[in-house]
């Protein structure tokens, strides 16, 4: 019987040390950053399609060097207050450097010169949590 119960002290020991380090190794990771696009409004579409058109690898190929991944890209938005944005973009990524360096590259550049041009939109980053 006395077996039992050092078997028993053991699994919730080691129970309770398993999670304190869990819970210490989430502490030290960093929360990711987000890089957020809002369009209002598309002011020129024709011109505007040559960024909406393009297909998914051409985004991938852009994003690999800075380790961003979409997680909202779409142009279905519902109100539930004021007027929906026309399009929506949401990228995390490590850490801000990584996002303005994506912002910042040749390639992205370009995207950027197109939307500032064809619609009235912002962009900026938000650190998660």
């Amino acid at each position: 019987m006395k077996t039992n119960y050092k078997i028993a002290i053991a699994l919730v020991a080691g129970v309770t040390i398993g999670g304190a380090a869990i819970q210490g190794l989430h502490a030290q990771a960093k929360p990711p950053v987000y890089l957020v696009v809002d369009i209002s409004e598309v002011t020129n579409p024709e011109d505007w399609k040559a960024v909406t058109g393009r297909p998914m690898t051409a985004l991938d190929a852009i994003m690999k060097d800075f380790g961003g991944r979409y997680l909202i890209r779409t142009d279905k938005i519902t109100a539930l207050e004021g007027t929906a944005s026309k399009r929506l973009i949401l990228i995390a990524f490590d850490n801000v450097e990584k996002a303005k360096g994506w912002y910042n590259s040749a390639e992205q550049k370009k995207v950027n010169e197109n939307r500032m041009k064809n619609t009235k939109s912002r962009a900026f980053i938000v650190d998660g949590m």
